[in-house]
């Protein structure tokens, strides 16, 4: 990120995490890539994806990567953090995806937020 976007970010902020499944697609991609992706084009601080390895949603169907019983469609997180405006600003984008699955805000504060010098994409964090 810039040093516009570490400037801006720090002290109350909103996180939002989008809770979907491993195989969710959108546009041939995974879902969890389209909305990192989505997020980066808004100017959001961040993204990270996170793959659980156990649990259900609405249709109460447990997915695990237990050995005995592989799931192709373990849940997945997509954790953004960013000031409150722009976090709800970006919203509109999940709408348009038609997201299936657990979309959450929650108030948080930001103690530290700063990347590597030069801010190669390799090197770069997300959320």
């Amino acid at each position: 990120m810039t040093g516009a976007a570490e400037a801006r970010l720090g002290g109350p902020a909103l996180r939002l995490t989008v809770l979907v499944g491993e195989n969710d697609r959108c546009r041939h991609r995974p879902l969890y890539s389209e909305i990192v992706h989505r997020a980066r084009a808004a100017g959001l601080a961040g993204a990270s994806v996170f793959r659980g390895v156990e649990g259900f949603g609405a249709s109460s169907m447990v997915h695990t990567a237990r050995l005995l019983s592989l799931s192709e469609d373990l849940p997945v997180a997509v954790v953004i953090v960013d000031t409150e405006e722009r976090v709800r600003a970006f919203l509109p984008e999940l709408e348009g995806l038609a997201v299936e699955g657990l979309v959450t805000l929650e108030r948080c504060e930001v103690v530290r937020y700063a990347g590597r010098p030069g801010g190669s994409a390799a090197g770069e964090g997300g959320a």
